[in-house]
């Protein structure tokens, strides 16, 4: 029964921001418990419980991570941020096929597999798995059957948490303590490596030599903004001379053309639907400030170390951003269309003062 509580407790000595009082309060303790004793057997019962281990040794340099239990894209940005850690080793990735384009090049990650049967014939010191959830136990049992791992979540299942600073912390639980609480808190941060190919490509687009993205669209309506109209023609009534640049992925086209057909404006070009995640990346990361709403393409942002001007509904700013990131940040409880566009240009009033204190060069 004491193991129950590491579904909700976190598994480093140091605190983060977290939802865990929300959790239990929501969750019926029957519910929470069967979905811990699931797992517990099922580890039993593919012969791994016998195989974890608590730390990190400096014998374990050829290692495999296992990362498919949240398959979104931010997510997996997040959870894989504290990689960063494991500089020097021979690390490599398997993970979700949608997501895997964007660790290709990554400084850290060796190889990046999708499919099992690539890894048929390799053998690793240690496996870094990413939870304990049915699918990821099956794919370790398969892909490493007898090799020694660590979890991340492991057994912790159910509260909301800022997912990179869990991951940092977990590591830096795992290497033993290498780095102090302030240590880890301000090197927390998620991170990517645009391909020289991605840069030149937008390199050969000739964008503004000064400008600013906004990212429109969204798969969830209470993170997917409506007033962008509003807002672009507030920015240019500030300042005439200012470029947008318009980005986000394919569910985002239709509104992308009814807002240029709307503004009619010079000021403003779109590349919304027109290039992959990590070429978007790019255009944000040439940008001076990425606005957006809570999503995929502000994990790009935060990890090119690109300013935000995020808003948030649900979770709260702090759940998502680190101390490393330069941000301004609005937040309702509900829905971000509860925030109006005077409040999004008082936020950027901030930003402009703050560039002109500080990021001038």
């Amino acid at each position: 029964m004491k193991s129950y509580k590491r579904t909700y407790t976190l598994p480093f000595k140091f605190d983060i921001p977290n939802y865990t009082s929300d959790f239990i309060l929501k969750n019926s303790f029957l519910a929470t418990y069967f979905k811990f004793l699931r797992r517990f057997l099922y580890l039993l019962f593919k012969n791994q419980s016998k195989l974890e281990v608590e730390k990190i040794k400096s014998r374990h340099q050829k290692i495999l991570w296992i990362n498919i239990s949240a398959p979104s894209l931010g997510d997996s940005i997040m959870d894989l941020s504290s990689r960063a850690l494991l500089k020097g080793r021979l690390i490599d990735l398997y993970t979700d096929k949608k997501n895997s384009h964007i660790f290709v090049n990554d400084r850290v990650f060796n190889n990046i597999y999708t499919q099992a049967d690539e890894l048929e014939e390799i053998s690793y010191d240690l496996v870094i798995l990413d939870s304990f959830s049915s699918r990821s136990i099956r794919v370790k049992s398969k892909l490493a059957p007898s090799t020694q791992f660590v979890g991340m979540f492991g057994y912790y299942n159910g509260p909301e948490v800022n997912r990179v600073l869990f991951s940092f912390h977990r590591m830096n639980h795992l290497l033993g303590y290498i780095k102090s609480e302030h240590e880890v808190n301000l090197l927390s941060k998620a991170s990517l490596k645009i391909s020289d190919q991605d840069a030149q490509l937008v390199s050969n687009l000739n964008l503004p030599l000064n400008y600013i993205s906004i990212a429109i669209g969204g798969e969830w309506s209470y993170r997917t903004y409506q007033k962008w109209d509003e807002v672009i023609r507030l920015l240019i009534n500030m300042d005439k001379k200012l470029k947008i640049v318009l980005i986000g992925s394919n569910n985002a086209s239709k509104l992308s053309e009814e807002l240029l057909k709307k503004l009619d404006l010079d000021n403003v070009i779109s590349y919304v639907g027109n290039f992959t995640f990590m070429q978007t990346a790019e255009i944000i990361n040439k940008s001076q400030l990425l606005i957006c709403c809570d999503g995929g393409l502000m994990h790009a942002a935060n990890a090119l170390g690109t300013p935000i001007l995020t808003m948030f509904a649900r979770l709260t700013p702090d759940m998502q951003l680190t101390e490393s990131i330069i941000s301004f940040s609005l937040f309702d409880k509900s829905d971000v269309n509860n925030i109006s566009p005077g409040e999004i240009i008082k936020e950027y009033s901030k930003f402009i003062k703050f560039a002109h204190n500080h990021l001038q060069s």
